[in-house]
């Protein structure tokens, strides 16, 4: 899973670096001063270019907020319509409960801002809740009810990769100034289909975005991964990454509610900024292409967690159709 440099990452460096200036206003702000040189001379030129910079430099074209949070949940042909309502529900109701209105207060500016997404195949991916500004219990409530009366959206089979790359643009495109900013991907099933999972992983990671994800197998489905890994280790290897990703398991016993409870309050409770760039990519080397077979790659990690410049990777001999570790939180 090397990390080549490419030009999307740079890319995604400039973006995230200016993602809240549009393209437009940045374009008007340089005609604007090359013009000033051309028709006025010395101080006056000076003046005007210092008050274009001033208004280009304002705080108020981004919000300050703690935490810019993505869900993007799985909203693909194996999520029947009950199970999806289920899946709101437990969003809706996790960002409602006090723990995560407390973690939320404990913020140095108390506020948040999240938005639902469901994404199914490679050409449908789907906002279903637009960024909101979370700060206290009626903005949860707010989020709730949209979340729950909005019609179904998703189709098709998991593309998790094109899921990463809207959520991605999603973050880069919006009004807020987050210290974090966060993708947390839910799933049931393994990636299928649409641009490289690492791809999108990297681009995410190298403009300053930690990716968590939910591995979710007590639907009755228990879809394994690319050659029958388990489904959290598919996960680990190919989708999370960033400054403190993290895989967490929802299954017969745990389940998705409380799981997805701990999962967001520990996103939002983690004070650490995400960063940018590979050396805090938290992805884990592997020497060999990989092999989705009887050899896996297995980071060694405690609690389904790879962080840090190097999360300490290596091949081990793993039978892919041995007895599976359900939490995902030892080394097989």
């Amino acid at each position: 899973m090397g990390r080549t440099r490419s030009l999307a990452f740079e890319a995604s460096h400039r973006s995230a670096a200016r993602k809240k200036l549009s393209t437009d206003k940045f374009r008007f702000v340089s005609i604007m001063l090359s013009r000033a040189y051309g028709v006025f001379s010395g101080g006056r030129a000076k003046l005007f270019a210092l008050a274009l910079l001033t208004v280009w430099a304002s705080p108020s074209f981004a919000e300050p907020v703690d935490l810019e949070l993505v869900f993007a949940a799985d909203g693909s042909g194996s999520i029947d319509d009950e199970e999806l309502r289920l899946q709101r529900k437990g969003y809706a109701d996790a960002l409602a409960d006090r723990r995560v209105l407390d973690a939320i207060a404990s913020g140095r500016r108390g506020k948040i801002v999240v938005t639902y997404i469901e994404w199914g195949d490679a050409a449908s991916q789907h906002t279903i809740v637009d960024w909101s500004e979370i700060a206290g219990p009626e903005d949860a409530r707010a989020f709730g009810e949209a979340l729950m009366t909005a019609p179904r959206a998703a189709w098709g089979y998991n593309s998790i990769s094109e899921a990463i790359a809207y959520s991605t643009d999603r973050i880069l495109g919006n009004a807020y100034e987050g210290t974090r900013l966060v993708i947390d991907v839910s799933g049931d099933g393994p990636q299928i289909g649409g641009r490289p999972i690492d791809w999108a992983r990297d681009r995410a990671v190298d403009a300053g975005i930690t990716v968590n994800a939910l591995a979710v197998k007590s639907r009755g489905g228990n879809r394994p991964g690319p050659g029958g890994m388990p489904l959290e280790m598919h996960y680990r290897l190919d989708i999370i990454g960033g400054v403190g990703a993290f895989v967490m398991v929802a299954d017969e016993e745990t389940r998705f509610a409380d799981v997805l409870l701990a999962k967001i309050i520990r996103e939002i409770a983690d004070a650490r900024p995400t960063g940018r760039g590979p050396e805090q990519a938290g992805i884990g080397k592997r020497l060999l292409p990989p092999q989705y077979s009887a050899h896996e790659s297995i980071c060694e990690a405690n609690e389904n967690e790879r962080t840090g410049a190097d999360a300490g990777c290596e091949r081990i001999e793993m039978s892919a159709t041995g007895p599976e570790n359900p939490k995902g939180d030892q080394r097989p």
